[in-house]
C-alpha cells in the first residue's frame, strides 16, 4: 500500500504541475512511513517540501493554494496529530467552497495516517474519521487494499472537492497484485468483497481483512457472509449497504473507533429506514470501545477481533 500511495502521488506530481504535495517530514526523509520517499529528488523542492509543526498554519495555507488554481496534497503525520488543525478543516476547509458559491475549487487531499494496528499509543492509532464524515462539504475515503489505495488517492487529487484519505497503518505493507488503475466508479461507490446470504459484514480499512478472515471461519460452519468494504464514508454507498441487508436480512457492522456515534451507528439507522421489513435480526456492531486509545499490549484486545466478529454474527443469526 505504501508503494501504491508513492506511486498516486508521482503519477499526479507528472501529470499536473499545478499538484503539490507538503508536510512534516515529506522532503528528504519521504515520510516516517516511507509512503513520499524518493518524490522531493524527481520533482524538487518546490513542489514536494516540508513544513513547520504548525498543522493549523500549513492546512489553513492549503486553502489559499487552492484558491490561486493549485491542488495542495497534504500530510498530516498521524490522525491525532490532525486535532490543532480542526478549526482550519471544519470552518474553512470544509465551507470554502460553498461559501463562495462555487467560483472557486477547493483541491484540497488531507492525507493522514490513521486508525490503530501497530501498538502505538493516544494520538498514534486513533479513528477521527466520524469527526470528518459528518462535516459537510468533506469527502471521507478509507482504503482497504494497495490497488484501491492507488485508486482513491488518485481521485481524491482530481476531485474539486476536499477529499480527507484515511490511509490505515495497520495495512501500509500489505500487498496486492494487479494494474494502478484509475478506472471505476467516483468516490461514494462501496464494494463486495465476498458473496453470502446468510449475514451481511460491513467494515472499511483493515477490518475488511478481518472480515474476510471471520467470514472464512463462519464458512467452515456452514454460514456465509457478503462482506461489503465501504471504501467511502462520504458519501457513504447507501444502495450497496441497503441491498446487503435485503439480500442477507442480518448485518453485523465492524470498525475501529468507538462505539457511540460512530459510522456502525449510521448504518445502523440506515438499514432500519430503508430495509427495517427485511430484518430478522437488529442490526449489530463490533467496534472499538467507548475509552481513549489504550497503550500497546491493550491494543489488541481493544480493537475488533475475528472472535468478536464471529460472535455478533452468531448472535443475529440466533
Amino acid at each position: 500500500m505504501v508503494q501504491a500511495l508513492n506511486a498516486a502521488m508521482r503519477d499526479a506530481l507528472a501529470a499536473d504541475d499545478m499538484v503539490l504535495v507538503y508536510g512534516e517530514d515529506v522532503g528528504a526523509a519521504g515520510g516516517i512511513f516511507g509512503v513520499t520517499a524518493g518524490l522531493q529528488d524527481e520533482f524538487g523542492r518546490e513542489r514536494v517540501f516540508d513544513v513547520p509543526v504548525s498543522e493549523a498554519g500549513f492546512v489553513g495555507a492549503a486553502i489559499g493554494l487552492a484558491l490561486r488554481g493549485y491542488r495542495p496534497v497534504v500530510e498530516l503525520q498521524f490522525d491525532g496529530f490532525a486535532h490543532p488543525a480542526l478549526e482550519q478543516i471544519l470552518s474553512h476547509v470544509a465551507k470554502y467552497r460553498n461559501r463562495i458559491r462555487g467560483v472557486a475549487d477547493m483541491p484540497i487531499v488531507l492525507r493522514m495516517p490513521a486508525f490503530g494496528g501497530l501498538g502505538g499509543k493516544e494520538h498514534h492509532g486513533e479513528s477521527p474519521e466520524s469527526i470528518y464524515a459528518s462535516t459537510p462539504g468533506l469527502k471521507v475515503v478509507v482504503p482497504s487494499s494497495a490497488l484501491d489505495a492507488y485508486r482513491l488517492l488518485r481521485l481524491a487529487i482530481e476531485d474539486p472537492d476536499p477529499v480527507v484519505v484515511l490511509e490505515p497503518k495497520a495495512s501500509y505493507r500489505s500487498s496486492e497484485s494487479g494494474e494502478l488503475t484509475t478506472a471505476g466508479p467516483a468516490i461514494g461507490a462501496a464494494r463486495e468483497l465476498r458473496a453470502g446470504a446468510d449475514v451481511a459484514i460491513v467494515a472499511y480499512g483493515a477490518m475488511t481483512q478481518r472480515a474476510l478472515e471471520a467470514a472464512d471461519r463462519l464458512a467452515e460452519t456452514g454460514v456465509e457472509a457478503h462482506v461489503l468494504d465501504l471504501r467511502s464514508l462520504a458519501p457513504l454507498d447507501v444502495e450497496a449497504i441497503v441491498g446487503a441487508a435485503r439480500t442477507t436480512h442480518r448485518v453485523v457492522v465492524v470498525h475501529e473507533a468507538p462505539r457511540t456515534l460512530g459510522i456502525g451507528a449510521e448504518i445502523a439507522a440506515l438499514v432500519q429506514e430503508h430495509a427495517f421489513d427485511e430484518l430478522l435480526a437488529p442490526v449489530r456492531r463490533v467496534t472499538g470501545w467507548d475509552t481513549p486509545y489504550p497503550p500497546g499490549q491493550l491494543e489488541q484486545a481493544w480493537l475488533p477481533g475475528v472472535d468478536r466478529i464471529c460472535a455478533a454474527v452468531q448472535e443475529v443469526l440466533a
